[in-house]
């Protein structure tokens, strides 16, 4: 049983679908990698102040350098499957074109609000990146001065990918328009509260296929 709730076809919507899931997957588990690190440091960091008066040199600039990517870079994973926080109230209670017209309309300003983010935070990577300076940074951490300028990247970086997301979500949601269908491809679905449950409860009991 999966527990995502994007369905599946041969169409060229969900190949690419299923291609750029594969990459957002890539992501992720870095995101993943990254936080078990920095709980690793963590552990490390305390156990080296308590027993050999030695924390690591410049932890708290480390950690939140690498905020940004367990932050960012799992954003259109999450959208894909459907895991961010929604008000389905009352969307949920529509159906036909008529759900899929809301969908859209919502994925439309999700667009033109990510585009914006896009445009303002790739600026400030650039006002912070430089070809001719030490390590290609204009700014650095206070402490041990770590170059900021990869932190920076992986917003714009990571919101590129998630427009990318969202423009295929939009192509689902106005073919599901157009085909007036219940079941669309590449598109996370509605799901109610008990779906959700026997969802989680198969996957903490390893049922996951």
């Amino acid at each position: 049983m999966s527990t995502s709730s994007v369905l599946e076809d041969g169409s060229t919507l969900s190949r690419l679908d299923r291609l750029w899931f594969r990459f957002e997957s890539m992501l992720n588990l870095l995101s993943g990698i990254v936080i078990f690190a920095l709980v690793g440091l963590a552990v490390y960091n305390v156990l080296a102040r308590k027993f050999f008066n030695a924390p690591v040199p410049g932890y708290v600039d480390w950690t939140e350098q690498f905020m940004a990517t367990f932050a960012f870079l799992g954003l259109a994973y999450c959208q894909r499957e459907g895991g961010h926080i929604r008000m389905d109230i009352l969307i949920g209670q529509l159906k036909g074109r008529l759900l899929w017209t809301a969908e859209a309309l919502s994925t439309i300003t999700m667009l033109v609000i990510v585009t914006a983010l896009m445009y303002g935070a790739y600026f400030h990577f650039e006002r912070s990146f430089d070809w001719g300076s030490p390590m290609w940074s204009r700014d650095s951490s206070i402490d041990v001065a770590l170059p900021l300028w990869p932190a920076k990247f992986l917003i714009p970086f990571s919101m590129g990918v998630l427009w990318l997301r969202l423009a295929l979500q939009l192509w689902g949601y106005l073919r599901a328009w157009a085909e007036n269908t219940a079941t669309p491809v590449a598109v996370p679905l509605i799901e109610s509260a008990a779906e959700i449950a026997n969802k989680e409860a198969h996957t903490v009991e390893g049922a996951d296929e």
